[in-house]
């Protein structure tokens, strides 16, 4: 009996430390409703059909990755030569290219790995914005404190969004009518901005613009991650509160 009880427990340790296999594994629907969504998602369908069959999505995860660091590099590039701010632009295009579609494809060949997927996209995107950050914090276009506190909130956002995809199951990818696509569109936008004038005067102070977005970026990424953790709370202690 006693060993009937050890082997339970052991059982029982080995299922909780051991990942479900693949085919049981469920993926947390995506809630994506920013205002480019549905432009995009229709851009997206028509190209996954005139992908070439030798491409596949992991060629197209690599590619979004290596452009994302290619964009931190021209933008350090920047510093000496504000003409680099065009091939950061450009950059940020194939990123989306590649970030947008690597997903989009596997589903349209029926070719999924869910979690392999979710896993690589999203630990690649944490580097890719260090390395974004990193440039624009060289480039001399932002500050590098502000860099430093824009990372910070926008991993903490991250990580607010993967444990909720954890514990409720839904993978929360805009806030506000914006998700990547629209930021990277936003950060094209201040990048043809500051070709032409990369400060701003506030009361008589010059203030680099790239900062100010920041900031208001920051205020905004902290007041979504306040808001959707009392949110996730509240529903997950109503989901699970135990009766007294």
């Amino acid at each position: 009996m006693i060993y009937a009880s050890v082997g339970t427990l052991r059982g029982i340790e080995e299922a909780e430390s051991s990942p479900p296999p693949a085919n049981n594994f469920n993926e947390a629907p995506r809630e994506q409703n920013g205002f480019l969504t549905a432009l995009e998602k229709r851009t997206l369908h028509w190209m996954v059909e005139r992908i070439p069959p030798w491409i596949n999505s992991d060629h197209l995860t690599a590619l979004s990755f290596l452009a994302m660091i290619f964009a931190g590099v021209s933008y350090s590039l920047s510093a000496s030569h504000s003409k680099y701010l065009y091939a950061a632009s450009v950059c940020i295009i194939v990123n989306w290219f590649g970030d947008s579609l690597d997903g989009t494809l596997a589903r349209y060949r029926n070719k999924l790995r869910p979690r392999y997927g979710f896993y690589v996209d999203h630990i690649l995107d944490t580097f890719s914005t260090f390395f974004l950050l990193g440039g624009l914090a060289i480039s001399g276009y932002m500050s590098p404190q502000v860099a430093g506190l824009l990372l910070i909130a926008y991993l903490m956002l991250c990580i607010q969004v993967y444990l909720a995809t954890y514990a409720i199951g839904k993978f929360k990818m805009s806030f506000a009518w914006f998700g990547p696509t629209e930021l990277r569109l936003l950060l094209i936008i201040g990048n043809f901005a500051l070709l032409s004038n990369p400060q701003i005067t506030i009361l008589g102070y010059p203030v680099l613009l790239f900062d100010l977005g920041s900031a208001a970026g920051i205020v905004i990424i902290t007041v979504i991650l306040v808001l959707s953790s009392v949110t996730n709370i509240a529903f997950l202690y109503k989901k699970e509160k135990i009766a007294n």
